[in-house]
């Protein structure tokens, strides 16, 4: 109980002292202290808790009306943040969700739930172990790396604007905050404080988005609030489901008697997916997520990696027993998740901006975790679990590298980024392994899209096989193109990543190192994490792929890292002669070549965007739309076996 406790208590005591310092001295030191401290503290409750089974603690009963006031508190002051923004900035939108939010909490408390008593269970089963170390080491190494980036921003912002004031202690405070909302998210067995945590990271995702309070980060920052406290009013109601029928609100019940009697909470189920679905961005409410690129580059990792988006997933996952029993929420899971990878992937195609391509293949990946969970088999769950791991270790390797690159070499659009192995070697080396991790094999990513193919193939689902099948293809040529321009054309540039600072090289070797790691580790996570839950789960003994298979994928994975690394850092004593470009190179530094009649031409390589073809404004309509009507009959479908539960 006392890791547990940590774990939620230790990051909000970092947040309230980081936002009472101003010394950049004394930030570094606490911030990385307690980054450190969360990371080992992680690691200590994967040790105790990882394996088959699940543990409950809970704390005296006795506490339980207290909690349930302060979890009150929490839910009002949220929505009253809420509200004074919106009446701020004139948003009708979000001050309606937001008082509506205020009046159904109210009533929940004092009607619905009037008398009851206020579950203090925390519940830890091996899924909670694997979304506590992707929280507790990619999150906290994201706050590390933020501590030299924010110090170049807030440099950039004093060149624009001398009197800019530093903002950088609520910064800093909303991240460690964000932190231990997650945590309560994962470990919290009561769906009413799951609730309040879910909200609290709403808000703290509104307030980074904003953070810049620009136009165009405040329209961004709203947007994201108004689709997201739609996914929060839909929680809210599942939960008054659950108060006005006498269900009870632990999750693990709830789950229980899903997979038992589907037609009982079918609603509730269907209202939850959907939050889910809103958390994870997923189609048509994918646009937040693309806003949230406004924020500084820190934010965009948290977001994608390891907060956030992980809240949404981690509940469609937890809620897989019931979609193999429940055809309606599942038919709506599947779909939504299965068209959001499909035609996202299409749309990175048209994306030279590099925040948008890492963007629109979060949203992809999260669409095929999402297929996963709806589908609801153990097969399609070992695969969700697997995409989980991989894509938080990769991506937030890779919106770290381009946020360092956007500072060094004045750019974050793909096209900028030729001869980037030479202008900063190892940040290229790093930016190659995530991109690698994300689509080739052996790298783990590759291997459980293989096993979600192998799953979606059992359901015998056509449907879902093309969409996958297109869907990766999509994958493979914006990652390929991205991974092209790094060797770009030969020359002679300087090298410019001499300047950076070492917290973020510190946490570029972390996120490198985790990538490394769960790859080569591939068979012990899956034996020792990702089927003890499946087993739990679902009372199932068994996987497709043999453990034989991943430890040769683990052993190429070794070889492919060795090959990668392989003499970086060594000085080249090899004689340097001008490029040949197709005739006589006329400044080999311009990577200029003399062409027809000796006129002076200039050696670039472009790459292909279709933005005719897989532009967001031909796809994302369509998509958008057709996912609109999926959720709106799925809900509608639901409601309608109401009367026959009165």
């Amino acid at each position: 109980m006392e890791l547990v406790a940590s774990l939620i208590v230790v990051p909000v005591v970092a947040a309230l002292l980081l936002l009472a310092i101003k010394n950049d001295r004394a930030r570094d030191v606490i911030a990385i202290a307690f980054a450190a401290l969360i990371a080992l503290l992680s690691i200590a409750f994967a040790v105790v808790f990882a394996g088959p089974g699940t543990y409950e603690f809970a704390l005296p009963a006795e506490w339980g009306h207290p909690l349930s006031l302060v979890n009150l508190a929490i839910d009002l002051t949220v929505a009253i943040f809420v509200v004074c923004y919106a009446v701020r900035y004139k948003r009708p939108l979000a001050l309606g969700l937001a008082a509506l939010q205020i009046v159904v909490a109210l009533w929940f408390e004092f009607a619905v739930q009037a008398g009851a008593e206020f579950s203090t269970t925390m519940r830890v089963d091996a899924l909670g172990v694997v979304m506590v170390l992707i929280i507790g080491i990619v999150g906290s190494g994201i706050c590390v790396y933020a501590l030299g980036y924010m110090k170049d921003f807030q440099a950039h912002e004093l060149h624009g604007n001398p009197q800019a004031r530093d903002r950088r202690p609520w910064f800093f405070a909303i991240m460690f905050a964000f932190l231990s909302a997650m945590f309560n998210i994962v470990l919290v067995d009561n769906m009413a404080w799951m609730y309040t945590a879910w909200e609290v990271t709403t808000l703290c995702s509104f307030l980074l988005i904003g953070f810049t309070k620009s136009e165009e980060a405040i329209n961004n920052a709203f947007r994201q609030i108004v689709m997201n406290l739609l996914g929060g009013v839909a929680f809210q109601f599942s939960l008054v489901y659950l108060g006005v029928f006498g269900l009870p609100l632990s999750f693990s019940t709830f789950v229980e008697i899903g997979s038992a009697f589907p037609a009982l909470v079918m609603l509730p189920v269907t209202l939850l997916a959907f939050a889910g679905i809103t958390k994870a961005a997923q189609m048509p409410f994918h646009t937040w997520l693309l806003g949230a690129m406004v924020a500084p580059t820190p934010t965009s990792a948290l977001l994608h990696s390891s907060t956030m988006v992980k809240a949404g997933v981690f509940l469609l996952v937890k809620l897989s027993p019931i979609f193999a029993v429940s055809l309606v929420p599942s038919v709506m899971v599947v779909l939504v998740g299965g068209l959001t990878f499909a035609l996202c992937s299409f749309m990175a195609i048209s994306q030279s901006n590099a925040k948008r391509v890492l963007a629109y293949s979060t949203i992809a990946n999260l669409g095929l975790i999402t297929a996963c969970a709806g589908v609801g088999t153990p097969e399609a769950v070992w695969a969700a679990i697997l995409l989980i791991i991989f894509h938080a270790v990769a991506k937030s390797l890779l919106f770290l590298c381009v946020g360092t690159a956007e500072h060094h070499i004045g750019s974050r659009n793909i096209e900028d980024m030729d001869l980037l192995f030479e202008r900063m070697p190892r940040l290229a080396r790093f930016m190659m392994l995530g991109i690698m991790c994300m689509f080739v094999a052996p790298f783990g990513m590759l291997i459980a899209k293989w096993a979600t193919l192998v799953s979606f193939v059992e359901t015998g689902n056509v449907a879902l096989i093309i969409l996958l099948a297109f869907g990766s293809a999509a994958t493979f040529m914006f990652w390929a193109k991205w991974l092209g321009k790094l060797s770009g054309i030969a020359g002679e540039p300087q090298n410019v990543e001499l300047t950076v600072h070492k917290s973020e090289w510190a946490a570029l070797l972390l996120m490198a190192g985790l990538v490394c790691v769960t790859c080569v580790l591939l068979p012990v996570m899956s034996s020792g994490l990702v089927v003890p839950y499946v087993q739990t789960a679902f009372r199932y003994g068994g996987q497709d792929i043999s453990d034989g298979n991943l430890w040769i994928a683990a052993i190429c994975a070794v070889l492919v890292i060795l090959m990668l690394f392989a003499g970086l850092g060594r000085s080249s004593k090899q004689k340097r002669v001008d490029v040949y470009l197709a005739g006589a190179s006329a400044d080999n530094a311009a990577r200029t070549f003399r062409g027809s009649l000796s006129a002076p031409v200039e050696a670039t390589s472009r790459n292909l965007y279709l933005d005719g073809i897989f532009g967001e404004a031909r796809i994302a309509p369509v998509g958008s739309g057709v996912c609109i009507v999926i959720m709106v009959a799925a809900i509608a479908w639901a409601a309608a076996v109401l009367p026959s539960m009165l």
